[in-house]
């Protein structure tokens, strides 16, 4: 019989494996690599992973192996974590940590481990029976390889692909990761005819070819099969088994009695199965034990590792599955589940739950499931522990006495993992038992869901109610009108927002209410006077929340009244200096706490934008260089991540915006459709300087229809982009201007005018500026381009201390004036302004296209006089003159196609000097993107 190294010759493999090892090493600019490997079972998914984690751990790499399970719900993050304590660490939920960082804490800690034990090397994960992963590792992958990790980390996975149904949540997780260029999704096929031929011969030895003919067409090239067949043929087998089933059977029959045994127990047990385990399930002299497992191993059905047993393939357990006898079935698991739990140390209780559960012992199931669930939340799984809270209310019946505890955990669990519609179906539940919560929490709670779910007409109507009823405590009031009143400033009623604020406030007060409620209410207070009446009212009542939350000392207030603050600042009342100096100071305090991670993300997002806006670009970079040591997760890290593609589409960094917002997507392919607007602006901001205007126009039309934002400042930014698209594609010729486009782009200019004439002045101001823009932007795609509504948005845009448009509108200006021949002077006089602000904030992309327009014009950017350019008086000089020997040898390194990661690698300088390098190349070369200025080296050399 076989051995266990009777292993066939990895047989029409070999590129793949190549190919394989080629992709993980080729990490993206995220320092990321992955690739997941689908097909059926038995094609040789497993073998194709443990060979390249062998030969790139002979390379160096540091290897760690995790494999998911088939047992419903595993533990949140099973195989990272499995991976992990092989390698001997102990990643779990920190004693201290504040509810606030929660599963942003966890990734955090995960990460440390791993670059921990990576030790500088570059680390591969290898995952098995991915599909069978739960919804914690999912995003874990998502936030590893979106890069946020700071591993140079190489994923390498294996996934079923007749388990990818539909609905099958790794479907959508795999479309978004595909979107990364270091990310490769491989459909490994079947092995062809001369393949499973070499693969029969290889095993054994000399056969007629029709026998290799007949393995084939069993086989139907699957090499688990073929390989079984194969040895059938080498032992004497004349007749080959047309079915796995008949396969194992006989296979399983030849085994001694004791080995037989063996593998029927590791085929009902949770792999790996521990020497130990097996030893209490199967109560065999050590002696007998062990050559029973001898034997299963010799056999090929079982394989050994040091933690423990497991099937050489799963379908062997699943063939096995179906001559089991029910009776038999459940008195295996009846005897795991006594061995888990007489067994010393911590209990694992997902194991533990469905042993007794397939042991047709619900009741012996139930307090493991509820342990399983508890431990789940400790590690924020929500959606794993909601699995668990569901599946103890179907093991209870419905005058059991815990139901009640039930189904408010499994309520809060859901809404808390963004299943909104199964929160509130079970809160129904929840309110129609006689045992069941007051009815002004179930007022709350249900209002909280109903919001979260989007359905905020309803969630409006539940906090009315819970004002309305008597039931209903003077405290509890307070929080409804609070949470009402934040309710509304996110609906955009600053009228009725000021209103329940005022009266949330009333009610804390008589009350003694919650501090938080406090904050809430003064933060939707100060915001509906600042927006429609007296912005210095409303800047007063939300310092006087910062007062209350500094007394109060928690961290989650004072985070969120100084958020409150600093967004007021900076983004509608547009003043964006002492925005930025409040949004530090925060971020500051909670540091010197020591706590609110997710707070202090924020306020640094929020000072990072307002120096992006008042031009001081270098600042705004360390600060987000500061924002990304927290590590954020989630919406946190797509705040961090915008604001540092805001600047890099700023600089012309054109590959490290795609870097950033490629992860924004893949993080919002996690859950959550937040921020969607900016990303769509920024892909279309980033498309126009690339010269793609299709691009551009079809991020902002997807963003008017996909968004139901009411903030008229984002909708102006977008409404600006689109028509700035249109403009381009009008200027360019190349294509065509779509009017329907412009029709639907003119029609949200209108909303906003009107919605500014609502707002505070403050407020009117910044979106007449956007307003501004528009109309000039209308009059070049109307081919009646107006410098003087250009200089109307300059001066404008000067007035609010904000330089980059007011140079773009400059740039316009003198656009419209040289193309109608008239007030030189003046447009000289804007071109220049606008390259100076350029140049001083490192706006390459636009100090290139003014030296473009300077060159058209004939204009000097520096001096008094009209001169020609230099490339113009010199035309038949070489184009590379002008270049320093440093520059000549990035556009060289450009031309050769690499990225800016590798040409600093190549000459031992930084990205962002390399940054530097490329911005004043296009500068001197008067080109806008690097396929440009390649063809002006290629021509020169």
């Amino acid at each position: 019989m076989a051995s266990e190294g009777d292993e066939a010759p990895l047989v029409g493999r070999t590129d793949i494996l190549t190919s394989i090892q080629a992709d993980l090493l080729a990490a993206g600019p995220g320092g990321t690599a992955a690739v997941f490997v689908t097909g059926e079972s038995g094609v040789g998914k497993s073998r194709l992973l443990r060979e390249t984690a062998d030969a790139m751990q002979a390379a160096g790499a540091a290897v760690l192996f995790g494999a998911c399970l088939d047992i419903g719900d595993a533990s949140p993050l099973h195989p990272v974590l499995q991976a992990l304590r092989q390698a001997g660490a102990h990643p779990g939920p920190g004693p201290g940590d504040p509810a606030q960082d929660g599963a942003g804490a966890l990734l955090e800690r995960v990460s440390g481990e791993l670059r921990s034990l990576a030790r500088g090397r570059r680390l591969l994960l290898v995952l098995d029976d991915l599909q069978w992963a739960d919804r914690s590792t999912r995003q874990m992958l998502l936030y590893l390889l979106a890069g946020l990790g700071e591993i140079n980390l190489s994923v390498l996975a294996a996934v079923r692909s007749e388990s990818l149904h539909g609905a099958h949540p790794l479907r959508r997780v795999l479309a978004e990761l595909r979107r990364l260029r270091s990310v490769r999704v491989l459909d490994l096929a079947p092995l062809d005819q001369d393949a499973t031929a070499e693969l029969v011969a290889a095993i054994a030895g000399d056969i007629a070819a029709e026998d290799a003919d007949r393995v084939f067409k069993r086989s139907g090239g699957n090499p688990f099969v073929a390989e079984e067949l194969a040895r059938d043929l080498r032992d004497g087998r004349v007749e080959l088994s047309d079915t796995l089933r008949e396969i194992f059977l006989s296979r399983v029959d030849e085994l001694p009695q004791h080995a037989h045994d063996v593998v029927h127990a590791v085929a009902a047990g949770v792999e790996p199965v521990e020497h130990a385990l097996l030893a209490r399930v199967l109560p065999l002299p050590e002696a007998e034990l062990i050559e029973a497992v001898r034997a299963a191993v010799a056999h090929r059905f079982l394989t050994s590792a040091p933690d423990g047993y497991r099937l050489r393939h799963q379908v062997v357990a699943e063939v096995i599955e179906h001559e089991v006898l029910p009776a038999e079935h459940a008195a295996r698991h009846r005897r795991y589940a006594e061995a888990i739990e007489a067994a010393p140390g911590d209990t694992d209780h997902a194991r533990l739950a469905h042993h007794w559960q397939q042991a047709g012992e619900p009741t012996r199931a139930l307090p493991s499931v509820i342990a399983a669930a508890r431990a789940a939340e400790q590690l924020y799984g929500y959606a794993e522990a909601y699995r668990y809270w569901a599946l103890a209310l179907a093991l209870t019946s419905d005058d059991s006495a815990e139901r009640t505890e039930l189904l408010g955990h499994a309520a809060e669990s859901a809404h808390r993992c963004g299943e909104h519609q199964r929160a509130l179906s079970t809160l129904e539940q929840l309110a129609a038992r006689e045992d069941g919560p007051g009815l002004c929490e179930l007022h709350l709670r249900r209002a909280r869901y109903l919001a979260a779910a989007g359905r905020t007409a309803t969630a409006e109507m539940e906090y009315e109610r819970a004002l309305a009823a008597p039931e209903c405590s003077a405290a509890e009031k307070a929080s409804a009108a609070a949470n009402l009143a934040e309710l509304l400033v996110h609906l955009g009623r600053y009228a009725d927002a000021g209103i329940r604020a005022r009266e949330a406030l009333e009610l804390a007060e008589r009350a003694d209410g919650s501090t938080a409620d406090l904050v809430r209410a003064s933060a939707a207070l100060g915001f509906s006077l600042a927006f429609r009446e007296d912005p210095d009212a409303g800047l007063a009542v939300i310092r006087q929340a910062v007062e209350i939350a500094e007394r109060a000392g928690h961290p989650d207030d004072i985070g969120c009244a100084y958020l409150h603050l600093a967004e007021l600042l900076t983004n509608p009342l547009n003043n964006i200096e002492e925005g930025v100096l409040v949004a530090r100071r925060g971020a500051e305090k909670l540091a010197a706490i020591g706590q609110g991670r997710t707070y202090q993300t924020r306020l640094l997002a929020i000072a990072a934008n307002g120096l992006f806006r008042v031009g001081q670009w270098t600042e705004a970079a360390q600060v987000l260089d500061d924002a990304m040591r927290h590590r954020p997760s989630g919406a946190d890290a797509v705040e961090i991540l915008l604001s540092r593609c805001r600047l890099w589409v700023g600089f012309g960094e054109l590959e490290a915006a795609d870097r950033d917002l490629d992860a924004v997507a893949t993080i919002l392919a996690g859950g959550g459709a937040r921020h969607v607007l900016p990303m769509l602006t920024l892909r279309a901001g980033r498309a126009m300087w690339q010269g793609r205007h299709d691009e551009a126009r079809a991020a902002v039309q997807r963003g008017l229809t996909e968004t139901r934002s009411d903030d008229l400042v984002l909708l102006g930014v977008l409404a600006w982009h689109g028509l700035r698209a249109e403009a381009e594609a009008q200027a360019g010729g190349e294509v065509a201007v779509d009017r329907g486009a412009v029709r639907r782009l003119q029609a949200v200019v209108e909303r906003v005018a009107r919605g500014a004439g609502n707002a505070a002045s403050p407020v009117r101001a910044v979106v007449d500026g956007y307003l501004d823009l528009c109309a000039a932007e209308l009059s070049r795609i109307e081919e009646r381009n107006d410098p003087d509504l250009w200089a109307r948005a300059a001066q404008a845009w000067d007035r609010r201390k904000q330089p980059y448009p007011a140079a773009y509108s400059r740039l316009r200006q003198a656009e419209a004036s040289f193309a109608r021949r008239t007030r030189r002077a003046a447009a000289t006089s804007a071109l220049r302004e606008a390259y100076e602000t350029a140049r001083a904030m490192g706006a390459t992309p636009l100090a290139a296209e003014v030296t473009q327009v300077a060159t058209r014009a004939r204009v000097a950017l520096t001096g008094d006089e009209d001169v020609a350019t230099t490339a113009a008086r010199q035309p038949g000089g070489d184009a590379l003159d002008m270049l320093t020997d440093r520059e000549r040898e990035v556009l060289a390194a450009v031309a050769e196609g690499l990225t800016n990661r590798e040409i600093g690698q190549a000459l031992f300088i930084s990205e962002r000097t390399v940054g530097v390098h490329v911005g004043h190349i296009f500068d001197k070369l008067q080109v806008r993107t690097r396929v440009q200025a390649s063809r002006v080296y290629l021509r020169a050399a």
